[in-house]
């Protein structure tokens, strides 16, 4: 080999992602890690650490079918002013790390209280809340590939505690705002489309149905948007655009956070059990299995649908080490499954803290990306 042939290929490989293979497949390589290696992926190198943070890689990823879900969660710590953002680690091969453990994120850019939550795609959206108690139509979405926060355009009114879920890729957002009758039927609902940026009303529900201003739940059951308030709760089917009552069984015992897995409306009640709603035989279900390993969710805890898993996550207990205190934060991944006679169990497949925050921090909320 001539010493040019010998110049031009130290060149090349100076540039490559992996010495001597060509960066295409160099980059199928590496698409292929399980993010749980991510941390360690992006000591070997800045080039590593660029590309496992660049949209290049994540549409590599979901070309090869390596995408999976992950857990986000928002968390108020008093040591800062808005919402900071984690997301969950698992199955980390650093034996001088714990197995799960959350990695922090920018926070969200306002200090909001009461915003609404969607993901879409690879994108989380915080949606309205107040801002030193007036509320605001500000609405700013996290791309969660690479840890940036952008401002999305503004709803057409300011809505704080509104209920909000996506639907074949459309954000619907409801209530959460005081509206007189006339603005009622054009401002109380609206719909955002990403893909177009722009936002639609959405005619309202009759004047029968119940429009409260402030939405303390919301779920999409069925491609269907449940809101509930205090009272009362409405339903919109955005394929048909009819609005109609939550039905009795549901309303009487939902309030608070919760997911849906295969048509199934997991929450907690009012003595702490997670039980389940089964909206084919419109029945609560304890969820079996559990009891004994988990403690009683009376406040503090927030849920998600997880790939299919029910990801459990809660306030602990307050450790005192030296002149702090410190807050546990919990995790627990859980199983679920319908038997043949319509009981809902569940399996836990691992519980353990996940972070520790200062005391006086709050769960606010935490939902599924798939990257």
């Amino acid at each position: 080999m001539s010493s040019t042939q010998a110049s031009f290929s130290a060149e090349e490989a100076s540039d490559a992602l992996i010495p001597y293979f060509p960066n295409d497949v160099a980059l199928d390589i590496l698409a292929r890690v399980p993010r749980s290696h991510h941390p360690l992926l992006c000591l070997v190198s800045k080039r590593f650490r660029f590309l496992v943070r660049s949209p290049l890689y994540y549409t590599t990823r979901s070309l090869l079918h390596c995408s999976h879900p992950f857990l986000y969660l928002a968390l108020r710590i008093p040591t800062t002013s808005s919402l900071q953002w984690f997301t969950l680690y698992q199955n980390s091969p650093n034996p001088k790390s714990p197995q799960n453990f959350l990695v922090s994120l920018p926070p969200t850019p306002s200090q909001l209280v009461g915003s609404a939550f969607v993901s879409v795609g690879h994108k989380i959206y915080v949606i309205g809340g107040s801002i030193n108690d007036v509320p605001c139509s500000h609405v700013w979405v996290l791309d969660c590939r690479l840890g940036t926060w952008q401002a999305a355009p503004s709803m057409s009114i300011s809505r704080e505690f509104a209920a909000a879920g996506a639907v074949d890729g459309k954000i619907y957002v409801i209530g959460g705002c005081v509206v007189d009758t006339w603005a009622r039927s054009k401002n109380w609902a609206e719909v955002f489309n990403p893909k177009t940026r722009k936002w639609d009303s959405v005619e309202s529900a009759k004047d029968d149905l119940l429009r409260g201003k402030w939405m303390h739940a919301s779920a999409v059951i069925n491609s269907r948007v449940y809101s509930m308030s205090d009272r009362n709760g409405v339903v919109y089917e955005p394929r048909t655009k009819q609005w109609c009552g939550v039905e009795k069984r549901l309303d009487l015992g939902w309030r608070g956070r919760a997911c849906v897995i295969n048509r199934v409306l997991y929450c907690y009640d009012y003595l702490g059990k997670i039980r389940g709603f089964d909206v084919e035989i419109g029945e609560w279900k304890e969820l079996r299995g559990v009891g004994k390993d988990l403690p009683k969710f009376l406040c503090g805890a927030t849920m998600a649908n997880v790939g299919g898993k029910l990801f459990v996550v809660w306030e602990g207990k307050a450790n005192r080490k030296g002149n702090g205190n410190e807050m546990e934060v919990w995790c627990s991944e859980i199983s679920v499954v319908k038997g043949g006679d319509g009981q809902l169990w569940g399996k836990i497949d691992w519980c353990d803290v996940i972070h520790k925050v200062p005391v006086g921090s709050s769960i606010v909320h935490c939902l599924a990306v798939t990257l």
